[in-house]
């Protein structure tokens, strides 16, 4: 074995046991108890810590003063580097509605940042946020870059990213997206709903035909109505997955609540939406073609006031879901690795400590604080 974990409670099979870690090659070996680490090796130590399975962030765009948008290969190593130290060992970099040519050279950007060498979170692929969205709720999306649903640019871009794009979030109401939806999963491509006033029969239309998730649940869409439960109401009663921005602004503490009651905690992806001002002081960013102001960590549009991401880590995710719900970190983890490993079809190799996998793994205190984290293997240095 390259490097041994040891002395570490380790989150496997979802409790924390008393186990030795390998990492070989950059995967995870679970040592039986009568084995030791061999002479001489590479021997983390990790007494009084918590060993559990790296974050995985479908959702950001950004952070450390790099906007995904307009970042270069060696700027979504920035982002990427940043995130490891909070605990995110694998993303998708989420690109905000653009026009084609620049969102062409996000992809080409991302393509070349594929091929270097980098220390911090794997970078899995593209979210695609639009441009298949509704302008009544287009959040912080540049209204004259929405669109109706096109196949065939998104064939484009999936030819140029080869085949990279993983995720796109699109509002069923527009013309042409629920009948759209098998084609857009026949590339490849996980399909999320939001950004949205769809009604419930086109909402459940959607997801009939193969959508799989929800977008910021409760933010940026039609909220529940008695009468007329809409996006939300077709989110919340169906078996789709839902992400949840978990800062304690998107979502009061009592909706997070209700959302795991409702959807189950296998159905709930927690994720940041984090954008370039995440990891630095309040002040003037941006997002996209948007400027924005930041203030005591809230980040809204300075044209009119509409919140605008967040500056959310994961580690802080996962300490506030803790407290937002008083459940357990044995129940709470999987919103963080398992549930979005399985949403955009990973989990074979990722989101659980677990013989043969990927070695993500990250190193809690005794606050449950980030102290340490592995990327494939390797400590990413702090």
């Amino acid at each position: 074995m390259e490097q041994y974990i040891v002395n570490g409670s380790v989150f496997i099979d979802g409790s924390f046991q008393e186990k030795t870690i390998g990492i070989e090659g950059g995967c995870i070996h679970i040592l039986p108890k009568e084995e030791t680490p061999a002479e001489g090796a590479a021997v983390y130590d990790a007494q009084g810590k918590k060993v559990v399975p790296g974050f995985i962030d479908i959702h950001t765009h950004g952070a450390v003063g790099v906007d995904v948008n307009a970042a270069t290969a060696e700027e979504l190593g920035k982002i990427g580097h940043f995130m490891a130290t909070q605990g995110t060992t694998s993303w998708l970099c989420s690109v905000l509605t653009d026009t084609k040519e620049q969102t062409l050279w996000c992809i080409d950007e991302f393509k070349k940042h594929k091929e270097m060498e980098c220390s911090g979170a794997n970078l899995l692929g593209i979210h695609l946020e639009g441009p298949f969205l509704a302008k009544e709720f287009k959040g912080a999306m540049p209204e004259h870059l929405l669109k109706d649903a096109d196949v065939e640019l998104l064939k484009e871009y999936q030819e140029a990213a080869g085949g990279n794009i993983r995720y796109l979030t699109v509002s069923p109401e527009i013309e042409g997206i629920v009948d759209a939806i098998p084609a857009m999963k026949d590339l490849g491509i996980v399909v999320a709903i939001g950004h949205s006033g769809a009604d419930y029969d086109t909402s459940m239309k959607a997801i009939e035909n193969g959508a799989a998730s929800c977008t910021h649940i409760f933010n940026a869409m039609k909220l529940l109505h008695q009468h007329f439960p809409a996006i939300m109401g077709a989110a919340l009663e169906s078996d789709i997955y839902c992400e949840a921005i978990c800062d304690g602004r998107h979502l009061h503490p009592a909706v997070v609540r209700l959302l795991i009651k409702t959807k189950g905690l296998d159905k709930v992806v927690a994720i940041t939406d984090s954008i370039m001002a995440a990891g630095l002081p309040d002040g003037n960013y941006k997002l996209g073609v948007n400027d924005v102001v930041v203030v005591d960590g809230d980040a809204k549009l300075a044209s009119n006031g509409v919140r605008a991401g967040s500056t959310l880590t994961t580690g802080a995710a996962l300490k506030n879901l803790m407290a937002f719900t008083a459940r357990p970190m044995e129940e709470i983890l999987r919103l963080l690795t398992e549930n979005p490993a399985k949403l955009i079809g990973v989990f074979d190799r990722k989101g659980s400590i677990a013989e043969g996998k990927d070695a993500d793994i990250v190193i809690l205190d005794r606050m449950d604080n980030v102290v340490d984290t592995f990327v494939m293997g390797k400590l990413v240095n702090r």
